[in-house]
């Protein structure tokens, strides 16, 4: 594609009107992908945030990428009613808050769809709209913990580790958040009414979590932790500290890829347990350690470039950024507040890209009024 094609490009969702009520953690994130995606996200923020300072002042959070932001006060009456207004015009409402918070504020789903019956509201929360802990607070490492997925990470022998607030803040959150925005797109063209997308963070932990339910089901998986071949416990599919004290990742669970790693390693198949067996594994992990301490990170991965033996580095973010396969594939790009994650995914013809983080404080009726020339 061309330079004057790329500037010209626009990403799928070019068109889309959404509304970002101000909040933390998956809705936020959710908005960005949807701008990312060529949407029209539009945040609408309290005048003085009552929320968690992720940074100190001054401080860019880059999440808030490719939207313009109106300030708002929704307990105040002409505060709230500018908002509407905007709600009036849009195609989907993302909101993060708390069960009841939005309703107390009279912005909530039944005044929104009765002034837009298109609108796709879209909610998340960690508990969900109801249930016995709908009303709690929590976060990622609680939703976790009620999904079962939590006790199954990390070692045997210690507490069960956060894992960021990777897999129920953004891929139980707004992940499932933005399938169920989308479906209910797609529903909207054959009914014309939009309706209420109802997200937490535990359900879409639970749904990433199907996998090692079929595992379980399978009599493949047992509740020990560390004991399984995806959770540490096969030595095979571990990670492993080189001489240099940093890492590389070892995923040979297929037999031809186990063969090549033992192969790469100098290790001769005769001397060690089978690959499947379980009483083994200690004595073979064991083995792994001692052969991947011999050498550095990177020396381990150019002996093993080309190979099918899946030993690949354990980078930091910076490094990241700066190797070749993410370089070629843009994964990452500089901007206001550093480092970010590039738009994925990838489109044929249409090219979604990233904007920055625009300063300027808007007016609803200056969103409005673009609304209306681009309809013009």
């Amino acid at each position: 594609m061309t330079e004057s094609e790329r500037s010209t490009a626009q990403g799928p969702l070019s068109g889309l009107r959404v509304i970002e009520l101000a909040s933390l953690g998956p809705g936020p994130h959710a908005a960005m992908m949807l701008g990312d995606l060529g949407a029209d996200v539009v945040r609408v923020e309290a005048p003085q945030s009552r929320g968690l300072q992720l940074g100190p002042p001054g401080s860019v959070d880059s999440t808030l990428r490719g939207r313009r932001t109106v300030t708002a006060d929704l307990r105040t009456a002409e505060g709230l009613e500018s908002a509407l207004s905007l709600v009036d015009h849009a195609d989907v409402l993302v909101e993060g808050m708390r069960p009841g918070v939005a309703e107390r504020l009279g912005i909530g789903p039944e005044p929104c769809l009765r002034r837009n019956p298109r609108l796709v509201y879209g909610r998340i929360t960690g508990w969900g709209q109801s249930g016995p802990l709908a009303g709690e607070v929590g976060h990622d490492l609680n939703y976790l913990g009620l999904s079962g997925a939590l006790r199954a990470i990390g070692p045997a022998d210690a507490p069960p580790p956060p894992p960021l607030n990777l897999a129920a803040d953004f891929g139980g959150g707004s992940m499932l958040l933005m399938t169920g925005i989308l479906a209910a797109l797609w529903e909207r063209e054959r009914s014309g009414l939009g309706q209420v997308v109802d997200a937490a963070m535990v359900d879409g932990a639970i749904q990433l979590s199907q996998f090692t339910l079929a595992l379980r089901g399978m009599g493949s998986w047992n509740d020990e932790r560390s004991a399984n071949l995806l959770d540490g416990g096969a030595p095979f599919y571990s990670a492993y500290r080189c001489a240099d004290g940093e890492f590389v990742a070892v995923g040979a669970l297929e037999e031809r890829f186990f063969a090549a790693l033992l192969d790469g390693l100098g290790i001769e198949p005769g001397s060690l347990p089978a690959q499947d067996d379980r009483d083994g594994w200690p004595a073979m992990r064991e083995r792994f350690r001692q052969v991947f301490a011999q050498r550095s990170r990177d020396e381990w991965c150019e002996h093993f470039a080309g190979t099918d033996a899946c030993v690949t580095p354990v980078l930091g973010f910076e490094e990241a950024a700066r190797h070749p396969h993410n370089l070629h594939r843009a994964n990452f790009r500089e901007g206001s507040g550093g480092l970010q994650a590039a738009s994925a995914p990838r489109f044929s013809r249409s090219v979604p890209v990233p904007t920055e983080i625009d300063p300027t404080r808007w007016t609803a009726d200056r969103i409005l009024e673009s609304w209306s020339a681009e309809s013009d």
